[in-house]
């Protein structure tokens, strides 16, 4: 059975975010992502860690002004200088947390900025937060986002552009973070493709199509998907990042009945 972990971005947003980690603990999850780490000091969420008992498994590389929409700047060759400063802080958060990866948001691409240019920006940047990371024996992921719903414009945007990228950097320690909602608006298919990207997947992401919610609201077949991993010996994480329908612990049906 694929190890799950919750989202607290996401997962019981009736608490304040440091309390998410004992109620992700008490719903039987033993790891927890976030999208950013960096405004809370690095010694308060290991407490909360450890004393949960939980795993950081992932969390993302600062990715600019979020507040302001900005959805990553590793292909913006004016914020290079910015992006590196962050894989640096990125690896002292997940020194301090113990956690072995983290995902890359290539960003939006402006419609002033040549795709050439923008490419070959993401290609050196993902290069030298590969090399980073692989000093720290440390894993990037790399994520594809859908740009039809939720980030119209994202630069990495399938799962083959993803691997595009992958083969172009050709680092052992770089892998595709494989989001089912965002392949499922983008590609469907989500077995098969499973099937045959394996061998590159690092990390994998869920929530149900339409709506991001929980499964069983859209129309992903997760027991069938969740079965898949199951047969395909699929060995990483698998993190629900979908937002509730309603209260989160009641949206954890599908959780309960995998336990």
């Amino acid at each position: 059975m694929p190890a799950f972990a919750a989202n607290l971005s996401m997962l019981f947003a009736e608490a304040e975010f440091i309390g998410r980690f004992r109620l992700a603990r008490e719903a039987g999850f033993s790891g927890v992502e976030y999208l950013f780490p960096y405004q809370w000091p690095e010694q308060e969420l290991k407490r909360e860690l450890e004393s949960n008992g939980l795993t950081q498994v992932l969390f993302n590389l600062p990715a600019g002004d979020w507040s302001a929409g900005e959805r990553g700047i590793a292909c913006l060759p004016d914020r290079t200088d910015e992006f590196r400063a962050g894989v640096d802080l990125a690896i002292r958060y997940a020194r301090a947390l113990d956690c072995r990866q983290v995902n890359c948001l290539a960003g939006i691409r402006p419609d002033t900025l040549d795709e050439s240019l923008a490419w070959q920006t993401l290609v050196d940047n993902v290069e030298h937060a590969a090399a980073r990371l692989d000093d720290e024996g440390m894993t990037l992921c790399l994520e594809a986002i859908n740009s039809r719903v939720d980030i119209p414009g994202f630069f990495l945007d399938t799962s083959a552009r993803v691997m595009q990228l992958i083969k172009a950097v050709d680092a052992g320690n770089v892998k595709l973070q494989y989001d089912l909602y965002h392949m499922q608006i983008m590609e469907g298919d989500l077995i098969r493709s499973l099937e045959c990207l394996l061998p590159w997947i690092g990390h994998v992401q869920f929530a149900d199509n339409p709506g991001r919610h929980e499964p069983g609201t859209g129309e992903i077949n997760f027991r069938n998907v969740f079965a898949a991993l199951d047969r395909l010996g699929y060995g990483g994480w698998v993190s629900a990042e979908y937002r509730p329908s309603g209260d989160t612990t009641a949206s954890l049906d599908w959780f309960r009945e995998r336990k």
